[in-house]
């Protein structure tokens, strides 16, 4: 089911742009030199000066593209540490064991970002998710919870790495932090398989550059 639901997100976010991030999940899970990654090509000799430029633009193209790739996802914070993940658990409210529907991630009154190009389907504020904002990415929605502000508009479109609210402590919450909720189709999932993806996808681009110098 994950790796169906993984490769469903390559076609929402290929012809994205975002600005970078150094981001975490407890340690570093991936960096990356941004003058390094967007620097030319070095000058190679050959005396087939021909076969020479013909190679470099196409390797001038493959780091284009690469990099193209690292910025069409974004984490939702700079630094990601989830404190309650999906699923079954102790309702810090009720003391009741009850399913959580997203994950909580620590934060206090940081940026959040749009994790894949898309669309603001809601912005609104209930007693149990306080102040939020969703976005929808295809078949996906993603709502962003407990936030202190909202800082886009209904009906506009996002930007991987486009700063979209600042967290907070508002609603049904025990403290500031950010809760993250994923539908597929109109039905909940681990809102750790977009982590996952944006992982994979970063991890991935770096190690084509790498290769690429």
């Amino acid at each position: 089911m994950k790796v169906i639901l993984i490769l469903s997100m390559l076609s929402v976010c290929l012809s994205a742009k975002a600005q970078f991030h150094t981001v975490a999940r407890h340690q570093p899970v991936c960096r990356i030199d941004t003058k390094k990654a967007l620097s030319p090509v070095g000058k190679v000799s050959n005396p087939n000066k021909e076969s020479v430029s013909t190679a470099g633009k196409s390797t001038a193209h493959e780091h284009s593209e690469w990099v193209r790739r690292y910025m069409s996802v974004s984490y939702p914070l700079k630094r990601i540490t989830v404190t309650s993940p999906y699923g079954y658990r102790t309702d810090p409210f009720s003391k009741k064991r009850s399913r959580h529907n997203g994950i909580d991630l620590r934060a206090k009154g940081e940026e959040a970002y749009a994790m894949l190009s898309g669309v603001v389907g809601r912005v609104g504020q209930d007693k149990r998710s306080g102040k939020f904002v969703t976005l929808r990415h295809g078949g996906y929605t993603v709502s962003y919870c407990h936030l202190s502000q909202v800082l886009v508009r209904q009906g506009t479109s996002v930007m991987p790495g486009e700063v979209i609210a600042i967290t907070g402590n508002t609603g049904r919450s025990t403290g500031p932090h950010l809760h993250l909720t994923c539908k597929y189709k109109n039905h909940c999932v681990d809102p750790d398989i977009l982590l996952q993806f944006i992982r994979e996808t970063k991890n991935e681009a770096v190690t084509q550059l790498g290769v690429l110098e």
